[in-house]
């Protein structure tokens, strides 16, 4: 079953965020756009070019209305100590969820059973807490920013536009489509 169009399961988890403890819950994801971010675990090798990566593009997530909540299966000190000690993840200013216990990273289905680790799996939710966006990958394959933030703004432009659909390689300020009987067929 697609978790597409289903609302989160609930959660409660520890943060590392902006130099203190937080606490993060499937409640924290609603009234606004949110990206969940999993990783397979701290201190590894393209974990932390795709947190840098998103780090990088954070101002521009923001300025859509988006947080960030990336997670793995450590905990929030382990989290807190990769932030202190690598260049890269001190760029990061977007919650860190730890989930020792393996409850969110099983809710949005991306656990490596056998490994305790997430896959690469990354989420959109709406600002009523529904699942809108799911792109799950082998661990071996590092994802964009960019290619994210684009799907971010075509989900919100949807969403702000019933009726209109965003056709492949949209970007802001391109045609979309308004699917009728005089459309198929004719694409």
């Amino acid at each position: 079953m697609s978790i597409i169009n289903t609302q989160v399961k609930p959660f409660k988890a520890s943060a590392y965020h902006q130099g203190k403890f937080i606490q993060v819950s499937n409640e924290s994801l609603k009234g606004k756009w949110s990206i969940v971010f999993f990783y397979p675990a701290d201190f590894t090798f393209v974990c932390p070019t795709e947190l840098g990566d998103l780090a990088d593009h954070y101002d521009t997530f923001k300025s859509l209305g988006v947080e960030i909540y990336a997670v793995s299966t450590d905990t929030h000190f382990t989290h807190k100590a990769w932030h202190d000690s690598s260049e890269t993840i001190a760029k990061v200013r977007y919650p860190l969820v730890g989930d020792p216990t393996g409850t969110i990273t099983r809710n949005f289905g991306v656990m490596i059973e056998e490994e305790g680790l997430a896959l690469r799996g990354s989420f959109l939710i709406n600002p009523e807490g529904v699942v809108k966006l799911c792109e799950i990958h082998d661990n071996g394959i590092g994802r964009d920013a960019k290619e994210l933030l684009r799907k971010v703004q075509a989900a919100q432009y949807v969403a702000a536009h019933p009726g209109e659909v965003c056709p492949a390689k949209w970007t802001p300020g391109s045609e979309t489509l308004e699917p009728s009987l005089d459309l198929v067929g004719k694409i």
